[in-house]
């Protein structure tokens, strides 16, 4: 579909095809967190490091996005949960498509775990808003992860599952785990017809951070989708630009912290 298209290269790179995204739905789930109190410092902060774009819950979107600086995509996040759930892991719907639209979102997301207890609420969910994704011409980020008891999170069969799920229900891009291999994670997506993009997960070393994103891109990833990882660096601005540097002109990780 054509607005679709139109708003992937929004959110993407055309000449790499690649993207950095940053999530910032952060203060739903955890609330007041070290890097998000001022939303607007926050986004100013990643933009001016070059990210693609941004993923925030309808109502920060008036706290933050593009307030100045330069222009970054907006992808507006339509489920949640909170830490203080007895289940954390059970998300439900908070946002709808037509919201999105007219909060002028360039893209939605959506949060699915997979081997939670309640994964088949979620799975329905995904279902709907990909209807309603179709319908308005809006491309869908699904974030979808394998959390269960007894499910190892960076299993190659389990984080296959999930990008297979993913793509059967519709989705324009995929944010799964690493699992931690090339070899494993590019049988991954080789097996896959849409872009897939790598979880942050909690906060690491610059070096070791950028060092397992450069595996993934040399094993089919088409970038990232981190948070913590970002915005909570001293200088996020320049974590963002060295990030960019490995993801679109495939940089050495340490050369890439060198030309921040």
């Amino acid at each position: 579909m054509i607005g679709k298209a139109i708003r992937l290269e929004r959110i993407m790179d055309r000449n790499t095809g690649r993207t950095v995204i940053v999530p910032m739905d952060h203060g739903f789930t955890l609330g007041q967190i070290e890097g998000l109190r001022r939303m607007p410092e926050a986004v100013a902060a990643v933009s001016e490091g070059g990210a693609n774009a941004i993923v925030m819950h309808k109502g920060m979107v008036k706290a933050g996005h593009r307030g100045h600086g330069r222009d970054i995509g907006l992808i507006v996040h339509l489920s949640a949960s909170t830490s203080l759930n007895p289940d954390p892991d059970d998300k439900v719907l908070v946002c709808t498509v037509e919201e999105a639209v007219a909060l002028g979102a360039d893209a939605v997301s959506i949060h699915i775990n997979l081997g939670a207890p309640h994964e088949s609420r979620m799975i329905e969910a995904a279902g709907e808003v990909s209807k309603e994704c179709t319908r308005w011409g809006m491309p869908l980020l699904v974030m979808i992860y394998p959390r269960g008891k007894g499910i190892d999170p960076r299993s190659p069969a389990a984080v296959g599952h999930c990008v297979r799920v993913a793509e059967e229900l519709g989705a324009d891009l995929i944010k799964t785990n690493y699992t931690g291999d090339p070899a494993s994670f590019a049988e991954i997506t080789a097996a896959c017809s849409v872009p897939v993009l790598i979880a942050g997960g909690e906060k690491a070393g610059d070096l070791a951070t950028l060092s397992a994103i450069r595996d993934a891109v040399s094993a089919g990833a088409s970038g990232v989708c981190i948070g913590r990882n970002a915005f909570q660096r001293d200088e996020p601005a320049s974590f963002v630009r060295a990030l960019c540097r490995v993801v679109h002109e495939e940089t050495a990780p340490d050369a890439a912290l060198e030309g921040q």
